[in-house]
């Protein structure tokens, strides 16, 4: 809705419709949300940024009148900078091309007259088509949604019962051979210029232009306005390096006898990352490309979109036979691959978008260094990071854990994170102005004044790229940094590295403040690499820190440490605190859980854990206490964390197997323990009346309710889509019980 719609809603909470398993929870879920906030005056909208619902928002034009949707994420794109935002947003598919071209074509199935992706734009609606698809690729909402910095944290329930009830970690060994390759030049951190904009030179938008050797100009990108202070940096990958490097990685892991595996985020790097994926399958499959390469051309087998896009189009042409043999040879005879699904056969190399490094990685580490096989079988494995930007924290970790063992969940502190992301900073936001450079020559940045700012010589192939990170974000994120500082009394830990050009532009531009604060003590700047060490030996010893980093970092370490501390990243508390006022409470990561989807329509055992919506809704509801001074929203808030103390005290999570208890009995069990919480409570007897019927009713029918939640377990469910799912029969999948439907039912009077 438009700006002065979303004003005159003023006690609304937005809670995001997203994808996969998420989705299918919030069917449940939402019912008990709007009965129970309903008393406190707070209504709860549904915004649909789902990657169906941002295709179709995409092409209005093509969809008859019923078919048409308002463009939500949009929407919120502007909500986020008012001061009345208050958004929970779930995780959401952050689409590869496979997932892409899978979602348009069950909308086309569905009579959605969409356009089909273009692979090779021709007409000018194809290149509209094109660039509007690409839009909703990859990482396309959360650096339009994250309009402020991040505070994520192990609530502390969570992290007590993980030190109470402590998931499994592998034995590390010091003679594992586990281990990080990176490059050592020609790649992003070792090309990187920066600088940080003056007055003069932010007159005007900026221009990337590249000029070719035979003086052809072409311009990349213009039109890019940025304010004094911004910091602007400029880097190549160099296409050169990066094979010679990888050609490497395959000869030192076949001497080590490891797993041979590839970490990168091709969702949230998505021009950069699927381009470098191609070239790592390139170098691997070697051999085929060299002897089959116009075979794999004709038959649109493309290595940036994955292995199992290759094969797929193999097994479909007519010339496919001996490649497709050719590449089983190689695989035979290449160092063994890392596996997503050993059972399935599927790699590391299958699908871009299946091995993201920051979920990846820290499996490999809780895991005792181990990763799959294609036997099966759990092995030492080669992390291949290329670019040596962050390559070193992993690598820092392995040798903490060779040297010092697993970590002790029992025991283990905990690492907070402040991370900076508001206004795209840092890499997460250098989408639009990544190239895949044509011809060798010279990319340049210019001012408006036709000055210039910073320039690379690059060959065809290379991949240019420019980051900026504003004045106004990096400000907002120090005062968050040394709030939670105050907050806590931890002792925080800025992961900036003086040598890198970035960080020495961040440093010079926070240094007075950064003076003050490390005379008082408690405050200290690491380059990441010795960070990690020092933060591991910090939690190993029972203590507690805040680990203040860019983008890039906050992304993986939001992962790296839960997983380790905790056992899985889907739990974390993650507030944003956006720069006009509002509130962006984000439910965790990990994904949206397509195994949970595709077990959950087999068997109708959905084992995705709602803990980290719950969370979500208990700080969104005190958010909206604080804003609006209402005093029975900040006691939703404050019961629902008792709510959730206990669903983990008498452990009422969600089982993996079917038979064991799902996500229904689960948020079944919330919304009795939150009741009962509202009707035991004090200091607002008109709430503690309003719920004891509803507490009564829950415990009373227990037997009754759990019995309609379980009726149909283990039969196939059919959700009337994957992408676009239908709303009556996700509805009636998640919502089973019509005695709990009728209790939650704010029409229904409760006896």
């Amino acid at each position: 809705m438009p700006r002065d719609d979303m004003q005159t809603l003023r006690s609304t909470i937005i809670y995001t419709k997203t994808d996969e398993a998420p989705q299918l929870a919030a069917a449940s879920l939402l019912p008990i949300l709007r009965r129970f906030a309903g008393v406190a005056g707070i209504e709860i909208v549904e915004k649909d940024i789902s990657l169906a619902g941002r295709i179709l928002a995409a092409f209005p034009e093509a969809l008859s009148a019923e078919q048409r949707q308002s463009d939500d994420l949009a929407e919120l794109a502007d909500l986020v900078t008012a001061p009345e935002a208050n958004v929970i947003k779930l995780p959401n598919i952050s689409a590869s091309l496979a997932q892409l071209l899978d979602a348009i074509a069950e909308l086309q199935g569905k009579g959605y007259a969409i356009p089909d992706y273009p692979d090779a734009p021709a007409t000018g609606a194809e290149h509209i088509s094109r660039a509007r698809y690409d839009a909703v690729k990859g990482s396309a909402v959360n650096p339009v949604l994250r309009e402020g910095n991040s505070d994520r944290r192990a609530p502390a329930a969570v992290k007590a019962h993980a030190r109470a009830h402590p998931h499994a970690m592998g034995a590390w060994s010091a003679t594992s051979d586990t281990n990080v390759m990176t490059m050592m030049g020609g790649d992003f951190r070792a090309n990187e210029v920066s600088l940080t904009l003056t007055e003069a030179e932010a007159q005007g938008p900026l221009q990337i232009v590249h000029m070719a050797g035979d003086g052809t100009r072409t311009v990349l990108a213009d039109g890019l306005s940025y304010p004094p202070g911004t910091i602007i940096d400029g880097s190549y990958m160099s296409k050169a390096a990066l094979c010679a490097f990888l050609d490497e990685t395959i000869d030192q892991t076949a001497a080590l006898g490891t797993l041979y595996s590839l970490h990168i985020k091709a969702t949230m790097m998505k021009v950069a990352d699927p381009i470098i994926f191609g070239h790592a399958l390139r170098r691997y499959l070697a051999p085929v490309f060299t002897a089959y390469g116009a075979v794999l051309d004709q038959a649109g087998a493309d290595p940036n979109a994955g292995l199992g896009v290759m094969l797929e189009a193999l097994a479909g042409d007519p010339n496919g036979a001996p490649v497709l043999a050719r590449i089983a040879e190689v695989l035979a005879a290449r160092p063994p691959l890392y596996m997503v699904d050993s059972d399935k056969g599927i790699s590391n190399f299958h699908v871009p978008s299946d091995v993201i490094i920051d979920a990846s990685l820290p499996a490999i580490l809780k895991a005792g260094g181990k990763a799959w096989g294609p036997d099966g079988q759990a092995r030492d494995v080669t992390c291949v990071i290329p670019d040596s930007s962050y390559a070193g924290v992993y690598a820092a970790a392995m040798a903490h854990f060779k040297d010092h063992g697993a970590l002790d969940p029992t025991t283990a502190g905990t690492v907070q994170n402040v991370g900076l992301m508001a206004k795209k900073a840092e890499e997460y936001g250098s989408h639009p102005t990544t190239f895949e450079i044509t011809r060798d020559g010279t990319v340049c940045v210019l001012t408006a004044q036709g000055s210039e700012l910073l320039s690379h010589g690059v060959q065809a192939g290379d991949i240019w790229r420019m980051a900026s990170t504003r004045p106004e974000a990096i400000g907002n994120w120090v005062e968050l940094a040394l709030a939670r500082r105050a907050a806590t009394g931890f002792e925080t830990v800025f992961w900036l590295d003086a040598t890198r050009p970035h960080d020495a532009e961040i440093l010079a531009a926070i240094a007075p403040i950064l003076a003050a604060q490390e005379a008082k003590g408690g405050v200290r700047v690491l380059a990441p690499t010795q960070a990690a060490t020092h933060a591991f030996e910090t939690i190993r010893a029972g203590r507690d820190c805040i680990a203040v980093t860019g983008n890039v970092l906050r992304d993986y370490l939001t992962d790296l440490f839960p997983i380790l501390e905790v056992g899985t990243s889907a739990k974390m508390l993650s507030v944003v605190g956006l720069m006009q006022g509002g509130g962006l409470f984000e439910t965790g990561a990990g994904g949206s859980a397509p195994k949970h989807v595709q077990q959950f329509m087999s068997e109708n055992h959905l084992r995705w854990d709602s803990l980290g919506e719950f969370c979500a809704i208990a700080e969104a509801l005190r958010f909206e206490g604080a804003q609006r001074d209402n005093a029975a929203a900040r006691l939703l808030g404050e019961t629902a964390d008792q709510a959730i103390s206990r669903l983990l005290e008498e452990d009422r999570s969600p089982g993996r197997r079917l038979g064991e208890a799902d996500l229904r009995d689960s948020h079944f069990h919330f919304a009795r323990f939150w009741a009962e919480a509202l009707a035991t409570q004090e200091d607002q007897p008109h709430l503690a009346r309003a719920f004891a019927p509803l507490a009564r009713a829950l415990s009373g029918q227990e037997e009754t309710i759990t019995a309609e939640l379980r009726a149909h377990r283990g039969q196939a469910t059919d959700l009337g889509g994957y992408y676009l799912t239908v709303p009556e029969k996700v509805a009636a999948a998640m919502r089973p019980s019509p005695t709990l439907n009728r209790l939650l039912d704010p029409l229904q009077a409760v006896g």
